[in-house]
């Protein structure tokens, strides 16, 4: 367990809550956070009543592109918004 933890903990942008929050959605590594993508995990993560904000959601993204959050385009940033709100609504 330490291991996957550890792996997740070495993500960019990934502290132990956020680590917390993707174990209880089964992301265990970095593998099954790109198999979800951070879309996905992201709206799996307010489907179970847990409160995030958007952030939660670049931070999730940097991590799979091992960039600060805060580093991502503006671009990027609202696909990213209107995915999750398209995924949110289906």
């Amino acid at each position: 367990m330490a291991a996957i933890q550890s792996e997740l903990l070495g993500l960019k942008n990934l502290g132990m809550a956020s680590v917390n929050i993707l174990r209880a959605i089964g992301v265990n590594n970095y593998q099954d956070l790109s198999e979800m993508g951070a879309v996905e995990a992201y709206c799996r993560i307010k489907a179970r009543g847990i409160h995030v904000s958007k952030v939660m959601l670049y931070a999730l993204q940097g991590a799979l592109l091992n960039v600060h959050w805060n580093d991502l385009a503006p671009e990027m940033k609202l696909q990213l918004v209107e995915e999750a709100e398209s995924l949110e609504q289906a």
